[in-house]
């Protein structure tokens, strides 16, 4: 662990805008709301921020991408970009949302091998920090995921004039390679310990069992009719829960003519198993048009259906769908806990 006064920290943030060849973005307020986002100054950054709106994923993962240019009149299909290209320093990432990104990195690169998302992860850098602030949305600490040992390049956490910088990969040690850096005492070392727990002691709310027990809870629950019929009769099927989702990736592939059939491009989009069209298939079928089983479905997806392919709770409890549900409906922690109460009734 290493030590940085405030001001060289700032100082550092600022050398890499001004001479690293990645693109240093950061959490920072645009006026309206928290937002991951391009940053001029180390002035910018908002370390004490409660919730972004969209999480770091969006670097990775964007929502809207091209992938193939073709021209079939030369017989010619060609990658549009070099995606290796677009290598960040990611400044500021709550750990909910570096469990989220390790939990991609397992869908994208170990089991899907996409190369996209490959390119811009491994050249990229992730800088998380210990929250301060917490949202009211949020319930990471019952889910495990409000501190983290992994998925971090450097870790900051706030002391009174200090800095205290845990190093997690040789990328992250890089970064600091010319930082007038001092190593932690046993003081300052414990002193994060005890910020971080501070941190988990924040939280409000939460579920009201053990993270380990929701796959189980969810097969048991499958047919609790009043509850996925409580929830789902107020949704709006916009699918803002998953798009602002960190852990959610699903998507389409479009086929778009340059005015001809012969020239155009393959491009992916974010898709949202709320939407009614998500599960539609040829001849007019759909396997969930009932909104509750689109509704059901969101929730097995992230406690069951991933965890028995990846072995991973795909909520991070990280708040962001309760805060932009419009229709108030979509708090997984209301849900789980009101499925828990149903079941063990």
């Amino acid at each position: 662990m290493k030590i940085l006064a405030k001001y060289e920290f700032d100082e550092l943030v600022n050398k890499w805008i001004a001479e690293d060849p990645r693109e240093v973005v950061g959490a920072t307020h645009d006026g309206t709301k928290f937002v991951f986002d391009d940053i001029d100054d180390a002035e910018e950054l908002r370390l004490d921020y409660d919730l972004t709106m969209l999480s770091p994923k969006k670097y990775f993962f964007p929502q809207r991408e091209r992938l193939v240019q073709y021209d079939t009149n030369e017989n010619d299909y060609a990658m549009v970009q070099d995606w290796s290209e677009e290598s960040r320093i990611i400044v500021g990432i709550h750990p909910y949302d570096l469990v989220a990104i390790e939990q991609l990195d397992d869908i994208f690169i170990d089991a899907q091998g996409d190369e996209p998302y490959r390119r811009k992860r491994e050249n990229s850098v992730l800088i998380g920090v210990t929250m301060q602030s917490v949202s009211e949305h949020s319930f990471a600490a019952s889910m495990g995921t409000a501190r983290t040992e992994t998925g971090y390049d450097l870790l900051v956490t706030e002391l009174e004039d200090t800095y205290a910088i845990e190093i997690g990969s040789e990328k992250g040690s890089g970064l600091l390679e010319e930082a007038p850096t001092k190593e932690a005492s046993l003081e300052e070392v414990e002193a994060v310990e005890e910020q971080k727990a501070a941190v988990e002691s924040k939280f409000e709310k939460g579920i009201e069992f053990s993270p380990k027990q929701l796959p189980s809870l969810l097969k048991e629950g499958y047919d609790a009719v009043e509850v996925w019929d409580e929830y789902a009769d107020g949704c709006l099927s916009c699918g803002t829960c998953n798009v602002v989702c960190p852990t959610c990736y699903c998507f389409n592939v479009d086929v778009v003519d340059y005015m001809t059939d012969e020239v155009g491009e393959t491009r992916r989009r974010w898709d949202g198993c709320l939407l009614e069209e998500f599960a539609a298939v040829a001849g007019g079928e759909n396997f969930r048009e009932e909104r509750v089983a689109r509704h059901r479905h969101r929730l097995m997806r992230k406690g069951n259906y991933l965890y028995e392919r990846f072995g991973d709770i795909a909520c991070v409890g990280c708040g962001r769908c309760t805060k932009q549900c419009v229709a108030d409906v979509a708090d997984p922690s209301e849900i789980y806990n009101e499925l828990w109460r149903s079941v063990n009734a």
